[in-house]
Order: structure tokens, then sequence, then C-alpha cells
């Protein structure tokens, strides 16, 4: 895998994100190197941040749930692909949180879960696995056991990681 570079352009609206929270531009990058399809920051973003995320080009949407107890939820979905940012949205907006099967395998094609590892995950939440817990922490899923296609995205997810780390 060649070294990724940022372009020019991207490094200060990158930086804005990184300052205010480092998960939050990791999964900007990660969705604007296409390594996520869409990516969903469980929280309001200010007009500050949001206009970062669409100065690099990301399609963006507040999304509104209700957890059980009767408490607002937003969401901040962004994509490459507005088409997809519509979709989540029309799915999800103002529907309560759930946790059910089909609610799981949904954010997980949307966020780009390998279907092993959703699969998994719906039988045994959290079962142990073979990676380092450093690369799990990385990883916006919980791998399975002996997958076959986290190892190459955890590559992908490292390396721009480390690259965001160095920003």
């Amino acid at each position: 895998m060649s070294a990724p570079v940022l372009k020019r352009s991207e490094v200060p609206h990158l930086q804005k994100l990184r300052k205010h929270d480092f998960q939050l531009a990791f999964l900007v990058l990660l969705t604007l190197r296409a390594v996520k399809p869409a990516s969903r920051w469980e929280k309001r973003l200010g007009p500050e941040l949001a206009s970062a995320i669409t100065r690099l080009g990301l399609a963006l949407k507040s999304v509104t749930r209700w957890a059980l107890n009767g408490n607002e939820v937003v969401e901040t979905v962004f994509s490459l692909d507005p088409n997809l940012v519509d979709r989540y949205a029309s799915r999800f907006d103002g529907r309560v949180l759930d946790k059910s099967p089909e609610t799981i395998r949904a954010k997980g094609s949307f966020f780009g879960y390998p279907a092993c590892c959703v699969d998994a995950f719906l039988r045994a939440p959290y079962a142990a696995n073979d990676l380092a817990r450093d690369d799990q922490a990385i990883l916006f899923h919980w791998a399975c056991a002996g997958c076959s296609e986290t190892p190459a995205l955890l590559e992908r997810y490292v390396v721009l990681h480390n690259l965001l780390k160095r920003l």
C-alpha cells in the first residue's frame, strides 16, 4: 500500500476537526478516502465543524433519533455519496433507537462493516477475536474471530490513523 498523501486543501479542515476531536477527524478521513462508505458522529455538530466536513467534499446530514426514555439523540451522518446520506436519513430520522438485527445489519451496510462481523456480533456481541487490543480499538466495528476481511481493512485504518496523528 502506497503512503497516503493529503491534499494541501484538505489539511486545514482535517486539522480543525482533529483539534476538536481526533475520532471525528479519523471518521472523516476514513470516509473521505472511501474506506468507509458513510460514517456517523453520534453528536450534533456546530456550523464550523459541519462546514469543515462539507468543504472536504462530503455530504452531511443531521438525523434525529429518540431514546426509549424519550431523550433526543442527534447523529451527524456523512459520506462522499449524498444518496447514501439521504438513504440513512430516510431509514432512521425521527425513529426510536433500537438494536434489532435488522437495524444492526442496516447500519453495518451503511458504515462498511464486514457482513461476517455483523453476523458474529448479532450472535455474541464483543466475543473474543484475534486482534491486538490496539488494533481493535481503532476500528469502528467489532471484528469477528478469524475474520478474512478485517485484516485488509485494518491495514488501511492504521495507515490513515498514523497519517492523522502526524498532522
